[in-house]
């Protein structure tokens, strides 16, 4: 055992996201490895251990340990396999979970390691492997019974009709067909899942080649199958109800008991609450609660006597004929969920840290052994995910909540959000094989209860509309998704609010209205990861809201000053600079560096005094954890679903999947429509449970999504996904039969949903065209749909021509690393991801641009030097050329941009003068393209409004040529 340890272990230090299981099998009084290959073949005279090993996102490893014990095991057997998972979990440094499975009542975690069930074979090490000869045989015909709606125990029965029952569902092998019985009172998501039974049998037993038939109880004769199936039993003839046995059922009503273990000695502890209290670091002590005993072990035991007290609890169990009851041994620091939830007073799980010395002993054991490691290899830690899985070139729209009604924003209101308001919006995007929509309500801290209520009705509305094919988000201030950001791009959240129903609230009760003023005192705090997030928070004007790890923006009326925190980074400046041109684009900021700061500005911020230096902490995303969920008479109930894939989950049910960070509730399409309907509220129900025990808030971001319409960053947490499978047809049961018929090929019900044209531009993609997605945003990547929330506040602002001239140039910054994406580049393409980075890269390293054109500005003439003297192109540039009239083309232009090799109106577009194309006109120019604008303007006209040639503003990044354009309300 300890040689194969060392082996296993060796080969862990190399991974980082991987998980391990290892087997040993008890013969002759030893553990013996159980090749790979061989790994979920069980037979019912042997005791094996498997260890079960789980790279977590915080960076350590996760074991669990498993005895199996079969069900014609020796005792002796069973002993050694209890000793020698001691010994493990010691070698281990005593951190694991430890669970005795006994043959045919294995635990779901357990079971969920051999998907899709296992099957234990007669014989074992003793017997010499009997079963090899039945193999050489003729095909016998095998009956088993399948329980389970999530994992399925199998167990094999004999081959009669009394095995036959209206409660279960069997399976009957044959030579040539497996025919599949389901019982009448079975379900539907337990006839699913016997279903994968058959597949394996049918893989396993008959190379993938045999027919399969089912059989439904009650139908009598009803086809050739039923009637081929009830021959094999001697006819048809009705089946006996079910007689209770002492196998069916598990007492749930078990009063718990805690018993101390003192030797060879157990005895109760007189107490009438449990509580943390009560468990002694020296001492190993029983939980009692009946189909369970949990075994706590102190850390300061030795050995020994844990090695005695899983022997006692073995005894126990053999003493009260309870052979079927789990027993679950637990290291004091790493106990589960389940056993701290008995106790009425727990104290907050707080992360164990094992000392030099423990890790130490493992270290020992393998020098022992002859090799020269140290301890039990860690994980390399997962870096958080920086891109937000969705398609940041969608369109937006965005309403403010006024009473019970909903207030479109403008594109240049948008992404101005107020502390005391809520808001709904609406993002549609491309996916990879169809439009996506994601419906939103924000709520701000200060925001009101009934303008909270009308937010969330309304959003319900309008996902009903669409047939419940967009994904519904509800997100608090201060709790929002990346996903919320990267839509957003560049957010300004202000204090005060401006709904109609904040604005009452604020009159009925006398409170002070701290609504943002462009003229008054405000502190705004910078933060995000990059142009395509970030966010300007206004913050309370006094020295306590500062904080080393960030960029702050003060402005006192037309006094303006950037406040670097000494623990910023150079991404933090840049985003900095940016903040500055969408709050006071036309003002010059005063930098001031931490501890540098000058009277004036302390002076506005009341008076000097401490402050943070750490970075504001985040719920970070956690390993994901899927639960099975039941709702009726507002009383939720959650199983938890181990190992998890996209089979698990039935159309039929609901199930909620929680990275902490975010939670999110996956309703099936065969869902009853009352309970549907509260999808949100049993998300709510969710957090108020807080089963995990991980102290959820109630403001954790919760996502209701429908089956058929998964999004990417829902469906990422899975191994594998097929979206087809979402697409069938039918019940879980109908949908998985069409699978097993048609050779495990799943079969798409409905079309693909074609792109819907966009309500901003009247603009659509066309779906035969291939567009590749991104998860990021690049300055040189222009929104679809004529779309860019980075520059929807910035258009607020940019309105007056005569903007700022950003003649400082920010700090230079290194571009901040981005996660690789999951999809590979095609082939012969380079990815467009390395193509954002390295234009964002170019953003930041880049200094910032003069906005005022060079034909405003006054130029600095040499009196010595002749008017004649100028050059040829500045020349030009003086040179006026008449307005041309709508819809004539100015031949000039053209001859002097082909003279310059500039590839302008090749398109044949008309020529309009300036003041028809700005957004002000009086006069607006039609049937133009709104994007371009600035195309419909002459060469000269051009070079006079911006100060360069079409050509060199064509290789101009994008958020430049916005930016040129806001300037010259082109935009």
């Amino acid at each position: 055992l300890v040689n194969t340890l060392v082996s296993m272990m060796l080969q862990l230090s190399s991974l980082t996201t991987l998980s391990g299981l290892e087997i040993w099998r008890i013969e002759k009084l030893q553990a013996v490895s159980v090749p790979r290959k061989s790994h979920g073949k069980f037979f019912t005279g042997d005791c094996y251990i498997i260890l079960k090993t789980s790279a977590l996102k915080n960076g350590s490893f996760c074991q669990e340990i498993h005895y199996w014990l079969g069900k014609d095991t020796s005792q002796d057997e069973a002993g050694i396999a209890v000793i020698k998972t001691v010994e493990l979990d010691a070698a281990l440094g005593g951190r694991a979970v430890q669970y005795r499975e006994v043959q045919g009542n294995e635990t779901e975690k357990f079971l969920s390691y051999f998907k899709p069930c296992i099957i234990p074979e007669e014989g074992g090490a003793a017997s010499g492997f009997r079963q090899a000869v039945v193999n050489e045989r003729e095909y016998v015909a095998r009956l088993f019974v399948c329980k389970g709606k999530h994992t399925v125990q199998v167990k094999e029965v004999p081959f009669a009709r009394a095995s036959l029952n209206h409660d279960d569902i069997l399976i009957l092998d044959t030579k040539s067909k497996i025919f599949q019985f389901n019982g009448l009172n079975s379900s539907i998501q337990e006839r699913a899942k016997a279903l994968e039974v058959v597949q394996y049998l049918k893989d396993a037993n008959h190379e993938g080649k045999c027919d399969v038939a089912v059989v439904d109880d009650g139908k009598l004769m009803a086809d050739a199958d039923a009637g081929e199936f009830w021959g094999l039993f001697g006819g048809f003839a009705p089946l006996p109800k079910k007689t209770f046995s002492e196998l069916d059922g598990k007492d749930n009503d078990f009063p718990s008991k805690l018993l101390c273990v003192n030797e060879d000695q157990t005895f109760p502890l007189d107490c009438e609450d449990l509580t943390r209290e009560l468990l002694d670091s020296t001492k190993c002590y029983f939980l009692d609660c009946g189909s369970e005993l949990y075994v706590w072990m102190g850390r300061e035991t030795v050995l020994e006597d844990r090695k005695q007290a899983g022997l006692a609890a073995e005894e126990l169990l053999r003493e009260g004929n309870r052979p079927r009851s789990h027993i679950i041994r637990l290291m004091e620091g790493f106990e589960t969920v389940i056993f701290r939830s008995k106790f009425s007073k727990w104290p907050k799980k707080v992360e164990t840290v094992v000392s030099v010395e423990s890790r130490g002993k493992v270290a020992a054991l393998l020098k022992r052994q002859g090799f020269n490691v140290r301890g039990v290899a860690k994980a390399a830690p997962l870096k958080e995910e920086s891109q937000a899985h969705i398609d940041c070139t969608g369109n937006l729209q965005v309403w403010r909540v006024n009473d019970c009604e909903k207030t479109f924003l403008s594109f240049y209101e948008q992404c101005k959000f107020y502390s005391g308001d809520c808001y709904i919006f609406q993002y549609s995007y491309r996916g990879d094989d169809e439009e996506n929509c994601l419906i939103g309500t924000w709520f701000g801290q200060k925001s009101i209860e009934e303008e909270r209520s009308a937010a969330t009705s309304l959003a319900h509305m309008m996902v009903d509309s669409l047939k419940f094919e967009a994904v519904l988000v509800r997100l608090y201030e201060g709790k929002e998704s990346i996903e919320f950001f990267t839509i957003f791009q560049n957010l300004v959240i202000f204090k005060g609010g401006a709904s109609t129903g904040y604005k009452k609230y604020v009159s009925e009760n006398g409170t002070e209205d701290d609504t943002y003023s462009d003229n008054g005192v405000a502190l705004f705090r910078v933060q995000g990861s990059g142009p395509e997030n970030m966010q300007a928070i206004q913050v309370d004007t006094a020295a306590p809201s500062l904080n080393s790890s960030y960029c702050y923006i003060l402005h006192d009326g037309d006094t303006l000053f950037t406040w670097v925190g000494n623990l910023s980074s150079s991404m933090d400046h840049g985003l900095a600079e940016r903040q500055l041109d969408v709050l006071k684009p036309n003002l010059q900021s005063r930098l001031l560096k931490e501890g540098s700061e000058s009277d004036q500005f302390w002076k506005l911020l009341g008076s000097k005094c401490e402050y943070p230096r750490q970075k504001i902490a985040r719920d970070q995303e956690s390993d994901s954890r899927l639960f099975s969920c039941t709702f009726s008479k507002e009383v939720l109930k959650a199983r938890e679903i181990f190992n998890f894939m996209q089979d698990d989950m039935m159309t039929e049910d609901i199930y909620i999947l929680d990275c902490h960070s975010s939670v999110f509730i996956w309703v099936g399409q065969h869902v009853d429509t009352n309970i549907r309907a509260h999808a949100l509220s049993i998300g709510e129900k969710f957090l108020e449970l807080d089963i995990l025990m991980e102290n959820l808030s109630q403001e954790t971001p919760l996502y209701v999504i429908t089956e058929g319409s998964e999004p990417q960053f829902f469906t990422r947490f899975f191994f594998t996904w097929d979206s087809a499978k979402s697409a069938m047809h039918g019940n879980s049961f109908e949908r998985r039969l069409s699978i097993v018929k048609n050779g495990g090929k799943p079969i798409r019900d409905k079309p693909k949903r074609r792109p819907t044209s966009s309500s901003h531009t009247g603009r659509c993609i066309v779906p035969d065209k291939p567009q590749r997605r991104t998860t990021s945003s690049s300055p040189d990547h222009a929104r679809v749909r004529g779309r860019s929330p980075s520059f929807t506040v910035l258009a607020a602002n940019f309105e007056n021509p005569n903007a700022r001239n950003l003649s400082t140039p920010p700090v230079a910054t290194k571009p901040s690393p981005r996660t690789t994406p999951r999809t590979s580049p095609e082939p012969g393409k380079p990815h467009q991801r390395a193509d954002s980075i390295a234009a964002i890269s170019a953003l930041f390293e880049q200094p910032r641009p003069n906005l005022i054109p060079k034909s405003r500005k006054g130029r600095a003439v040499n009196k010595h030097q002749p008017e004649a003297s100028k050059t040829e192109p500045e020349a030009n540039a003086n040179e006026t050329t008449p307005a041309a009239e709508d819809g004539q083309t100015v031949t000039p232009a053209k001859q002097e941009d082909a003279k310059e090799g500039q590839p302008e109106d090749v398109e044949g577009l008309p020529v309009y003068p300036y003041d028809r194309l700005r957004t002000s006109s009086t006069d607006p120019a039609t049937a133009i393209d709104q994007a371009r604008r600035e195309m419909y303007l002459s060469s000269a006209e051009f070079r006079e409004k911006f100060g360069m040639t079409k050509e060199a503003f064509a290789k101009l990044p994008k958020w430049k040529q916005t930016r040129l354009k806001i300037t010259l309300q082109l935009f």
